[in-house]
């Protein structure tokens, strides 16, 4: 009776193993996004609220918030690129890289 080690996976269950690993992939990072965004609203309102009715007597210091929130999802989503790059995804990889690159450019015009 032969083993199943020595069966080589077909071509449809690979594309589906991938695909599958990619919509996993994409969820996360949207999960990320979500609660990025959520902590940035919330943070807003809170400010909103604090500074209603009061004057400006200077400039005011720059906020980082949104660089240090899209910082951070933009680092987890590029070692998430570099680790699917090195177990053999180079597709997911480089949708990673290119999502990662986005983030990237969105982080920086938040730059104060």
């Amino acid at each position: 009776m032969p083993e199943r080690a020595d069966k080589q996976p077909s071509r449809v269950e690979g594309a589906f193993t991938v695909g599958f690993l990619l919509f996993l992939v994409l969820l996360a990072d949207a999960a990320a996004g979500l609660l990025v965004f959520i902590v940035l609203a919330v943070r807003g309102l809170g400010l909103m609220g604090a500074d209603f009715g009061r004057t400006a007597t200077g400039v005011p210091s720059p906020d980082w918030a949104p660089v240090l929130g899209f910082g951070t999802l933009t680092l987890a989503v590029g070692v998430t690129a570099v680790l699917l790059l090195r177990i053999g995804h180079p597709v997911i990889g480089a949708v990673q890289l290119t999502f990662c690159f986005l983030l990237t450019v969105h982080t920086l015009g938040y730059w104060p």
